[in-house]
């Protein structure tokens, strides 16, 4: 088969993979929030409501498509398009697998492999923020403009603390390619084990840039209705929503390959040999790629559910102390993160970044303790 068409069927696998996952991700928050809560879930459309993402597309495309009479028609519709747009692109750059053997020739599982990964997950991520910006200012609506204005202020000061996060996993890969970046943690070398505070500033930031609790105030019911969506209605409404389980499937991908090692897995060189000794060259070497095709998925499954989790554990923050934690809190604390990783390289010990651990959590315990007295001093007085 023409290598050329066996990459445009990966890159639509991909596509639709994506998608299918998307889909089925609102069907399993609800059945997640279900069980978290000890009620039932979607049970009644087919098979333990496994048709219920069908049910409510329906509902979305027969809805009344309503635009406000003051809204800009044609900004009100691209702000939904772009939102949905962005989220699909973000997975292009993404090594889901290693590579397959089809004759002669050697086809990597990502839809492009660009030695400015990274950097262009960043750049569409990004993207996606003038989405909801122009969403909530086409609407025309008090409510829909905060909503959109806490959005932007949010993503603008989450990206920087994930941009210095990534920016240790670059000095210690030498790469911004994500499949550079996956092959250097081939053999349990998973970044995670270097980066642990890299990983946390990493993921709050990917729960901030994805507007999932407790970061979810661009939206916020008691304070501004819908947010930025206040007005959509109909498959409109439904891109925003559906955009957002694409990005936390394309977060939860990205994590996995930055700090999880991506397809990599413990004993896969062993695994892989042993089925090419006993399949044959290209047949073993296709299979153990399926393995670890496999394997990502997993991880990425599980990072899906982690965000859920999350939703349904934590409470929601304050506007302010959103704010707080972002440029008080995860930006000097992503600096020297990436300080001590640069003086780990220098000095060949990369282990280095764990001291960063220890300083964040020693000037947490001192403010807290510093918090309760000032508490009790009040209360004196």
């Amino acid at each position: 088969m023409d290598p050329l068409i066996v990459n445009a069927l990966i890159i639509l696998s991909i596509f639709g993979i994506t998608l299918l996952i998307a889909t089925y991700s609102t069907w399993a928050e609800r059945k997640v929030a279900g069980y978290i809560q000890d009620r039932l879930g979607p049970n009644r459309a087919g098979w333990g409501g496994l048709m219920q993402p069908l049910a409510d597309a329906g509902k979305m495309f027969f809805k009344e498509d309503f635009i406000p009479a003051h809204a800009n028609k044609w900004l009100f519709i691209f702000g939904p398009s772009l939102a949905m747009l962005t989220a699909c692109m973000a997975s292009a750059v993404i090594p889901f697998g290693d590579s397959f053997i089809v004759g002669e020739n050697i086809v990597l599982v990502q839809a492009i492999e660009v030695n400015i990964g990274i950097l262009y997950v960043f750049g569409v991520v990004s993207l996606g923020v003038y989405g909801l910006m122009i969403g909530g200012w086409a609407s025309n609506n008090k409510f829909s403009l905060l909503g959109a204005v806490r959005a932007a202020s949010q993503n603008i000061s989450y990206e920087l603390a994930m941009g210095l996060s990534i920016i240790a996993i670059i000095l210690m890969s030498g790469s911004l390619s994500l499949r550079t970046i996956v092959e250097g943690q081939h053999g349990g070398n998973w970044n995670i084990l270097y980066q642990p505070l890299g990983f946390i500033i990493f993921l709050t930031c990917a729960f901030a840039e994805c507007n999932r609790t407790p970061f979810d105030l661009p939206e916020c019911e008691t304070e501004l209705i819908g947010g930025y969506h206040t007005e959509y209605s109909s498959m409109k409404l439904g891109f925003y929503l559906f955009a957002e389980y694409i990005n936390m499937f394309a977060s939860s991908a990205v994590t996995a390959c930055l700090f999880f090692g991506g397809f990599n897995y413990p004993g896969m060189d062993a695994v892989q040999n042993q089925l090419i000794s006993s399949l044959g060259e290209a047949t073993g070497h296709n299979i153990a790629t399926a393995i670890g095709i496999a394997v990502m998925f997993a991880k990425i499954l599980f990072g899906i559910f982690f965000f859920m989790w999350v939703r349904w554990t934590l409470p929601r923050f304050r506007y302010d102390q959103l704010m707080n934690l972002g440029w008080k809190g995860l930006i000097p604390a992503a600096i020297l993160n990436v300080i001590l990783t640069g003086a780990g390289i220098l000095l060949e010990m990369r282990w280095l970044s764990w001291v960063a651990v220890l300083i964040v959590i020693a000037i947490a315990v001192i403010q807290a303790s510093a918090s309760q007295k000032k508490e009790l001093r009040a209360q004196r007085a």
